[in-house]
């Protein structure tokens, strides 16, 4: 998956920006005595064009992805609403690709629990079907 982070013009002013933020809050006088030194991108870094290059050598998202494999009947979606790819008989996806949004704590625990609907479902399917 190619996600195409810093590729628009305000996601590259937005960190660059994001750094200088940083910076602003922690020479603020309550954590000042506290931070020893920046770590990352590191004090070498000042200009803007060094600030963007850090950005991208450093940068990573912190976020699984999710939500490219959409559930529903319409032209957009991937699976219905058990989890069986549209078009592709025996194929289901039970994974956080079929969450409608990102949530906003780990994917991990939502993942098990559509894994676990998944199997369900497929033996629900295997006895009645």
């Amino acid at each position: 998956m190619q996600a195409n982070y810093l590729s628009e013009e305000e996601d590259l002013r937005v960190a660059v920006d994001a750094v200088k933020v940083a910076r602003r809050i922690a020479e603020a006088d309550a954590l000042k005595p506290v931070i020893i030194d920046e770590y990352v991108p590191g004090r070498q870094y000042q200009t803007d064009e060094q600030l963007l290059g850090a950005a991208r050598r450093f940068s990573q998202t912190i976020y699984h992805p999710t939500s490219t494999c959409k559930m529903g009947n319409d032209d957009m979606a991937v699976v219905d609403c058990r989890l069986r790819v549209h078009g592709i008989k025996g194929l289901r996806v039970a994974d956080a690709s079929i969450m409608p949004l990102i949530v906003s704590g780990n994917t991990n625990a939502p993942s098990i629990m559509i894994g676990e609907k998944c199997a369900d479902m497929i033996k629900q399917d295997q006895t009645h079907g």
